[in-house]
């Protein structure tokens, strides 16, 4: 009989009930037949790219990190699945001692992935690694996604900077993770303000159309906004007449007005007349933002145009058009028996269109004299004869080892990776016109490389 009074409440912050009914239909057979205590291996990878994209970007890993060490169950929770006849009494038990004991070894955050590779590998009993699908899923789906969107709005920008300003457009904690997710792909700021407070990515803003339509006059709303902020602020000068909105601008400011920011028309078009007239004004130095449903490809387009910095928010917040990366979360091995040491057969779905290769995974990237990709070589570590060096890079870190977290960079250097990884990228492979992957992690070339079938 499951004691509800000597269990430890772990509260409002715990992850555990972040996931789909199933997870526990599967734990709850599996603590009946004893495979729950087996050993085993689950891989996560993407069988393909989003249409059209020849590389994406892992993130995510660092909340995957965090969503971890929170996924324990309380006894309101417990209870809440027994009631409801989710789980029985011997699930229930398992479930107040839950707590994540096994490994997790991962594609660093920022690195490049491409067809089967093996984002991230779980390793533990079934128990305890099945029930984290969905939970590893819908973080990795989610801020891959935003990332990948990211990295090519960073390489269309061309070096000029980004702002993440997308949560009005995506619900609130999504904002949040797209957030951080395209300050690691190479975004310099943004303007959610828990991005900046839970996280540390730098925050920015301007004003709103409200701002200027709540006073008298657009003259009397920019001195507000430059008594209050000084002449280094930002106006937005499209609210009536553009033109008229610059030369008010820089009468309220000077000519050491920061920025003025551009919401509609043709931004290229507007943006030239815009430099224009400030230099005609003398407010040289005065940038030029502009923003309003920007994507790769408007970003792109505006190359020659005199602008300073973008602003990038619905497009981005929807992975510009892929708001998933299609990753899966799948079984590759797993004993016959119970114990640490059992040994494990390789297991594969072989369903059409939807196959996996079994066996556990490793990674490299060979690069070039130049330090350019050239195959992403992926081996099956269980196999005999397996290579384990000599390949390239080596693309997993141990993450988590026994349940204790091992790998906690900081943002910085999440970033740092990043640019990195991406400056292994050929001008192919970062062409935002529709293409496939130049280099994938085929099935088939796994088992032509180990030179054994799987």
């Amino acid at each position: 009989m499951v004691n509800m009074t000597t269990t430890t409440t772990v509260g409002a912050t715990s992850t555990a009930m972040l996931t789909d009914h199933y997870e526990l239909t599967m734990l709850r057979a599996a603590l009946a037949d004893g495979t729950a205590h087996h050993q085993a291996v689950f891989e996560a990878f993407a069988r393909r790219l989003p249409d059209g994209r020849r590389y994406g970007v892992v993130a995510g890993l660092g909340r995957i990190v965090e969503a971890i060490e929170s996924f324990t169950f309380d006894t309101s929770r417990v209870a809440w699945l027994l009631e409801r006849g989710i789980i029985d009494e011997r699930t229930a038990d398992h479930l107040l001692g839950y707590r994540f004991t096994g490994n997790i070894d991962a594609y660093r955050e920022g690195d490049i992935y491409f067809p089967n590779s093996p984002v991230l590998t779980v390793s533990g009993t079934f128990a305890e690694c099945v029930v984290l699908e969905t939970l590893i899923l819908s973080i990795l789906n989610h801020d891959s996604a935003m990332a990948s969107a990211a990295a090519r709005m960073v390489s269309a920008a061309d070096g000029r900077p980004l702002l993440e300003m997308g949560s009005r457009r995506t619900n609130e904690s999504a904002a949040v993770a797209a957030a951080r997710a395209a300050y690691i792909a190479g975004f310099a700021s943004t303007s959610n303000l828990q991005a900046g407070f839970q996280y540390g990515v730098p925050t920015r803003g301007t004003a709103a159309h409200a701002f200027t339509l709540g006073h008298t006059s657009e003259r009397e709303a920019f001195a507000s906004q430059v008594a209050s902020l000084g002449t280094d602020t930002t106006l937005l000068v499209d609210t009536y007449d553009i033109p008229q909105g610059i030369r008010t601008a820089v009468e309220a400011a000077g000519t050491n007005l920061g920025g003025i920011r551009l919401d509609s028309g043709d931004l290229g078009d507007e943006a030239r007349k815009a430099r224009a007239l400030l230099d005609s004004l003398g407010a040289t130095s005065t940038k030029i933002s502009v923003t309003s449903d920007l994507d790769e490809h408007t970003i792109a387009a505006l190359a020659d145009a005199p602008i300073d910095l973008y602003g990038a928010g619905t497009k981005l917040v929807g992975g510009s058009g892929h708001p998933t990366a299609g990753m899966v979360y799948k079984l590759v091995a797993i004993a016959d028996e119970p114990g640490p040491y059992a040994p494990m057969r390789p297991v594969a779905k072989k369903a059409t269109s939807k196959g996996s290769v079994g066996g556990r995974k490793v990674a490299y990237r060979a690069l070039d004299h130049q330090g350019h990709a050239t195959r992403e070589v992926v081996v099956v570590r269980h196999l005999p004869g397996a290579p384990e060096t000599g390949l390239g890079r080596a693309l997993q870190v141990a993450v988590i080892r026994d349940g204790h977290v091992v790998h906690r960079p900081s943002l910085a250097e999440i970033r740092a990776h990043h640019r990195g990884a991406k400056a292994e990228l050929t001008a192919l492979d970062l062409d935002l016109a529709p293409g496939t992957p130049r280099l994938v992690a085929d099935p088939t070339a796994i088992g032509n490389l180990i030179g054994a079938a799987v």
